[in-house]
């Protein structure tokens, strides 16, 4: 049986003039049409595709090698592309949109907006469908993370508190309002580090690296953007948090304490206006 929402490997069973018939077990033979059939080398009976199975607008199985924003078990943030009576579409990638029921909304949506999303299977239609609401398909399992581990992270949600975020497509974590020295839009993907677990299982994100290791990473990449620049880096103690964080990916606190601990090791010279390589460094 074909997983409906998902990508699988499917064996080419029959040629027509309008495409390929596709093995889908005990759902019988699936339509690959001609459009998105493999163009760079011929198949023929017997070859194995990799397909993404969907419903098409008559809702008969079929086949694609395009791919969707998402499948079905993942979070994405999808552009509303239409509503009307029957519900919200949102527009993932695929020529039939998706569609998110009114009663799965969590805030009112109007065309163009953005919202996250959990792809799942109707149980009864067997439709791949959308919903914002997104705790009941999170934080089902253990967080089985460690402190500094780097992760990616969904930004789902923004709150008086921080950013939510998802990640792993299991856990909500937090990124703490006094961790966003960067912005941090909603919908946005990009990499984290797991800065606590709670003792009832709660996640806090920092955007930066934590633990013991962090401090080494920022000196090294402070000290190779020196060599790599002719041991010159105008940039210091005094500049913009915004440019700290768009070169070296670190707040400005951080960035100065590492400067600060290069300083005392005689590797850098502190300037007005920028950062040298001390003569013993070079």
């Amino acid at each position: 049986m074909a997983l409906i929402g998902r990508y699988n490997s499917l064996q080419v069973v029959k040629q027509a003039d309008f495409g390929l018939y596709l093995d889908g077990g005990s759902d019988g033979e699936i339509l690959l049409p001609n459009r998105y059939v493999p163009k760079d080398t011929p198949t023929e009976i017997g070859d194995w595709l990799n397909v993404f199975v969907y419903l098409d607008s008559a809702d008969r199985l079929i086949a694609t090698t395009e791919r969707p924003k998402a499948q079905v078990g993942e979070f994405a943030s999808l552009k509303v592309a239409e509503i009307n009576s029957i519900g919200i579409f949102l527009d993932w990638g695929l020529p039939k949109d998706l569609l998110l029921p009114f009663s799965e909304e969590k805030q009112q949506l109007q065309v163009g907006n953005y919202c996250v999303v959990h792809l799942y299977l109707d149980k009864h239609t067997r439709r791949i469908t959308a919903t914002a609401r997104l705790d009941r398909y999170l934080d089902k399992t253990p967080p089985r993370y460690q402190v500094g581990q780097p992760v990616e992270f969904l930004a789902a949600e923004a709150t008086p508190m921080g950013v939510k975020v998802i990640i792993d497509n299991q856990h909500w974590a937090l990124v703490h309002k006094n961790e966003l020295f960067r912005p941090l839009r909603v919908g946005f993907r990009d990499q984290g580090f797991i800065k606590e677990i709670r003792a009832d299982g709660k996640i806090s994100l920092s955007l930066q690296a934590v633990g013991k290791e962090a401090p080494n990473a920022l000196n090294d990449n402070i000290l190779k953007q020196l060599h790599d620049n002719h041991g010159v880096l105008y940039v210091n103690d005094k500049s913009d948090p915004a440019e700290i964080s768009h070169r070296f990916g670190v707040s400005k606190g951080n960035f100065k304490k590492a400067i600060g601990g290069l300083y005392k090791q005689g590797l850098i010279v502190i300037l007005p206006d920028r950062i040298e390589l001390a003569s013993s460094a070079e």
